[in-house]
């Protein structure tokens, strides 16, 4: 995973709104089935496993992903924000690679 992640979470909210936030992390995602076109060898598997998003520490998502998932994934979803916090966004591959970018929200 070399590629930044893209997420979009509003810059300010009202205590209890529900706000959308938007993901979208460059990934092939190698579901393990296809073959080299030159060798005729299975291309390993490399998929992106699973995705946490936490609000100040606190569990907000979690997904378990599978090979079916589509290359780069997109995930959009709704939270209820009641303070001021950061939220963490981490992606994690099948060798453990994880990738993680926050981003911030003020609430009045």
């Amino acid at each position: 995973m070399a590629k930044k992640p893209r997420v979009k979470v509003q810059k300010s909210a009202k205590k209890g709104d529900v706000i959308q936030i938007k993901t979208l992390v460059p990934h092939k995602m190698e579901t393990g089935r296809r073959k080299n076109k030159k060798t005729g060898k299975k291309i390993p598997r490399m998929i992106i496993n699973k995705v946490e998003v936490s609000f100040n520490s606190k569990p907000v998502i979690t997904a378990d992903l599978h090979p079916a998932i589509s290359a780069n994934p997109y995930f959009s979803f709704y939270a209820r924000v009641e303070e001021s916090g950061t939220f963490k966004f981490t992606w994690t591959d099948d060798k453990g690679t994880k990738m993680t970018t926050t981003k911030s929200i003020t609430v009045n």
